[in-house]
């Protein structure tokens, strides 16, 4: 938003999330106070901010883009280990920790430190769009055709590779780009610049996209195709990211910092090291690696709501547009509530706040699953009722609601924790670790489906034919049959998902109150630079 369209309509907190922790970080490695010097006055700084808007809108789109391919894909033949497949291209935002010392010390100081990775990286960004362009249509798979999933995957997950890079770039030209007293105002691009790319990427595509929309809500005379398509989608935008990267390295100048310093290839290098070691002593600290454990395996007990619900109402019956539409509505709630909630999470104690929300969010599970067996009986001929999504809608509400009290309290414990010597650092490696928690469990959720799920071919005889194969489906429909669903892995793994969560609950919450109870000094690196 990685992150990342992870939770049962597809979701923008991953944006969200990344616009916080963004913020808090590079706050925290300037050392400065955003507003020094007096107070925020945009005056003179209108353009500066235009352009990070359009920036960080830029980079929405790819992430937006993979986030509909899988809804796209849903109804096309393919099976959940191949979804687990492409969901590896969320990553990349998770990751990109791994690279972001290479892209901030190393530069070319005459074109500019940021436009040295900005303006490249965006040329790549629009050649590959253009030049998917001219073949995901096939990739898609037809009625005669399967999906072309690994080139599919590959494909997205160098384009949110490029764009992850991209945010590198962007957040770091943020610091120096506004004046002291606006620095403050590059988090407020970051989040409505991100959520406006995510939103015309996946809601905006996926209802353009559809026949159902348009002919419903745009045209008099119904057809067959949307009014757009992935191709002509990327076609577009390939060629935006060419035309104004092209205007912003001829006409946008950046102001180097580093521009006169002598050698700065090798400090550039002597900075990567440094950033790896600063790493490396942060991974050390006992406390760091205790909290790192919690983050990777709190996650487990919420993926199969997060990552497989939305898919499976798609499956059930629910038009994949009316599901991101739904989502818009939420937007603004989803910038706001984060201020809402700080008041309960400024004390000695933000933990609790999570603690509490994680039993709630663990029975998002059991209704949406509850929800998807009974849409098929609730669904009509013209589609969902307005009961049925608002039925939707408040669940939405009630998952967003316990999703954002835990986002809000571990960002804020991560802001508490942190030793301001390595702000950003520690602030990354943290966020990557939140961040991983998402990933592999939503990956392993999609993976896991098809493995629980039982079939059964209608002309076997007791049940010689189980469909347990691409081999054994294949015989199935050769003998005229098809390959019935008898247990859906999906509501197996709910159940699994929900007694995990309240098993990991009885190790984490003890953890995670010690971990808050724990001095200053056990999050600081000072003794291992003595």
């Amino acid at each position: 938003m990685t992150s990342k369209i992870k939770a049962i309509l597809g979701s923008v907190m991953p944006i969200t999330k990344r616009k916080n922790a963004h913020e808090k970080e590079n706050l925290l490695e300037n050392g400065d106070n955003p507003v020094e010097g007096g107070r925020s006055n945009i005056k003179g700084d209108e353009f500066n901010i235009a352009v990070l808007l359009f920036l960080y809108t830029l980079q929405g789109i790819p992430l937006g883009l993979a986030g509909a391919v899988p809804m796209l894909l849903q109804n096309r033949g393919i099976t959940y280990t191949q979804q687990a497949e492409f969901s590896f291209v969320n990553w990349p935002f998770s990751v990109k920790l791994l690279w972001a010392p290479i892209v901030d010390a190393l530069f070319w100081p005459n074109f500019g430190r940021r436009k040295t990775w900005l303006v490249p990286v965006q040329y790549l960004i629009g050649i590959v769009m253009i030049i998917m362009s001219y073949s995901v249509t096939s990739w898609l798979g037809s009625d005669e055709m399967a999906p072309s999933m690994t080139v599919l995957t590959v494909s997205f997950l160098f384009l949110n590779f490029l764009a992850a890079t991209q945010d590198i770039a962007v957040d770091g030209w943020a610091l120096t780009m506004l004046k002291r007293c606006n620095v403050g105002h590059a988090s407020t691009c970051n989040t409505v610049g991100q959520t406006a790319g995510f939103f015309l990427g996946y809601v905006m595509f996926l209802a353009l996209e559809s026949p159902y929309f348009c002919n419903k809500y745009l045209r008099s005379e119904p057809e067959e195709t949307g009014l757009v398509t992935l191709a002509s989608f990327l076609l577009f935008w390939g060629w935006v990211f060419i035309i104004t990267t092209t205007l912003i390295a001829v006409f946008k100048h950046e102001d180097n910092d580093s521009a006169n310093t002598k050698d700065n290839n090798v400090k550039g290098f002597s900075d990567v090291v440094t950033a790896y070691k600063q790493l490396y002593t942060i991974i050390k600290l006992p406390a760091v690696r205790t909290l790192a454990l919690v983050l990777f395996t709190a996650k487990l007990g919420f993926c199969a709501a997060d990552a497989v619900s939305g898919l499976k109402l798609v499956e059930a019956g629910v038009p994949r547009e009316d599901l991101a539409l739904l989502a818009v509505p939420l937007v603004p709630v989803q910038i706001i509530m984060p201020v809402l909630l700080a008041k309960h999470t400024t004390g000695p104690a933000p933990l609790s706040l999570w603690l509490r929300a994680f039993p709630l969010r663990l029975l998002v599970g059991p209704l949406v699953a509850g929800l998807v067996a009974l849409t098929p009986s609730l669904l009509g001929d013209s589609g969902p009722s307005y009961t049925y999504l608002c039925i939707l809608m408040l669940l939405y509400v009630f998952h967003q609601t316990c999703l954002y009290c835990m986002f809000v309290a571990v960002m804020a414990f991560f802001a508490k924790v942190s030793d301001p010597a390595v702000g950003g650092t520690y602030m990354t490696f943290l966020n990557t670790m939140s961040n991983l928690g998402t990933n592999w469990p939503n990956t392993l959720a999609l993976w896991a489906i098809d493995h629980l799920t039982y079939k059964a071919c209608t002309t076997s005889v007791d049940g010689d034919n189980m469909c347990a194969s691409p081999a054994e489906e294949a015989l199935c429909k050769a003998d005229g049959g098809t390959c019935n669903v008898r247990i859906d892995g999906f509501y197996i793994e709910t159940v699994l998902c929900v007694v995990i969560g309240f098993l990991w609950l009885q190790w984490g919450r003890p953890t995670m109150n010690k971990l808050q109870r724990l001095p200053a000094s056990a999050w600081q690196i000072g003794r291992y630079n003595r």
